[in-house]
């Protein structure tokens, strides 16, 4: 096949679609660099600005903008110089691998770090009170550094040659080296990411299930009980309303059988704020399945290039479909803080009260909003 991108063609019209690809790619790209860094800056100095968004999701949501500012920072901008220079790499070996365990890296930092908020997701609505003591801030910590770990684990053997890093023309790129199956070292990276992201998927299928069962409970059929100045008899005693005057929610004066118990002091809207929260908590899961399911469709393409290269001989890809998908996994890292945006409107709220122009609007805000 020949090379459209060989400045040294005898063909003038090779020449000029060469020039005119590279052009739409290094435009493509650095749109692509502008909008992540940009958003991803944003979205950053919004969650360490605002204390109330010192909470365990926005953590991890501070984690993941921080990975796609590096990968943008790092990574596009050799992508960019490789194309610049005729889709070549003219720098060393070393450089190369690099280059391309840092983009790895990112790609299982990712997959990594959203099957942890997955899970934590379904923990805040499955084990709302078990989530809220045990999601502090260290805990956080421990998971993103578990992530670190694990993503260094999966990207650095191809660096010792288990698994080929390579410089690979077609996807302008250094990134693993995909071979035949016979000859191929790298099909268990890319099996690990795949099941990574199905059992992501699983998890939210399983939040989803546990809602949906949850909103088709019945009430349940009360007997009402008998009472004669707060000694409750029959069918329905089960002493709940007593336990409920002293758990804070009766009226009036105390009752003649529970003299001498001291009542809790609650807020009268304690429970309306507990439904907010939950509401909240299933919002932000939506939020964060948003940005699951946006990895997994600007990732398939490429992740289908790679196994078709694995398992299929002799069967070159079509290069504009290649440099399509090797583009949308790029994408990705910008599509984050608009997903963020969309999907979450105390984010919204949030930044719209940081502006400048917004300052002399700004409504106080609730202690838990309704996103």
């Amino acid at each position: 096949m020949a090379n459209a991108s060989d400045p040294g063609g005898s063909n003038p019209s090779l020449q000029n679609y060469a020039i005119t690809a590279s052009a739409v790619k290094l435009a493509t790209l650095g749109l692509i660099t502008g909008v992540s860094l940009l958003g991803n800056s944003a979205l950053s100095v919004l969650v360490l600005k605002d204390s109330s968004l010192h909470k365990a999701p926005y953590y991890f949501l501070l984690d993941l903008c921080v990975a796609d500012i590096i990968r943008s920072a790092v990574c596009f901008p050799v992508v960019m110089l490789s194309i610049s220079g005729g889709s070549v790499w003219s720098y060393s070996n070393l450089s190369c691998k690099i280059v391309a365990f840092m983009a790895v890296l990112f790609c299982f930092h990712i997959a990594f770090l959203l099957f942890c908020v997955s899970v934590t997701r379904y923990m805040a609505i499955a084990h709302h009170r078990f989530y809220s003591k045990r999601m502090t801030l260290w805990t956080c910590v421990a998971v993103i550094c578990m992530v670190w770990t694990l993503s260094v684990a999966m990207a650095f053997p191809p660096v010792f040659d288990v698994g080929t890093y390579k410089f690979i023309r077609e996807e302008e790129q250094c990134i693993f080296e995909h071979r035949y199956v016979k000859a191929n070292d790298t099909l268990g990276f890319m099996l690990m990411l795949a099941v990574i992201v199905a059992t992501t998927h699983v998890v939210y299928v399983k939040m989803l299930c546990f809602v949906y069962d949850h909103r088709k409970m019945k009430p349940a059929q009360l007997v009402p009980a008998i009472s004669q100045n707060w000694t409750f008899h029959g069918p329905g005693a089960t002493g709940q309303a007593a336990a409920n005057w002293i758990a804070g929610f009766g009226r009036g004066p105390t009752p003649p059988t529970l003299v001498g118990i001291r009542q809790a002091s609650h807020n009268a809207n304690r429970r309306l704020l507990v439904l907010d929260e939950f509401k909240m908590e299933k919002r932000i899961g939506k939020m964060y399945y948003m940005i699951t399911l946006a990895f997994l469709l600007f990732w398939a393409p490429y992740i289908v290039s790679c196994y078709i290269r694995v398992f299929v001989k002799g069967t070159p890809l079509p290069q504009l479909y290649l440099t399509a998908a090797v583009w949308l996994t790029f994408a990705q890292a910008g599509a984050n803080p608009i997903i963020c945006f969309i999907f979450n409107k105390e984010l919204r709220m949030r930044f719209r009260a940081c502006l400048p122009c917004c300052l002399t609007t700004q409504t106080p805000m609730e202690p838990y909003c309704v996103i």
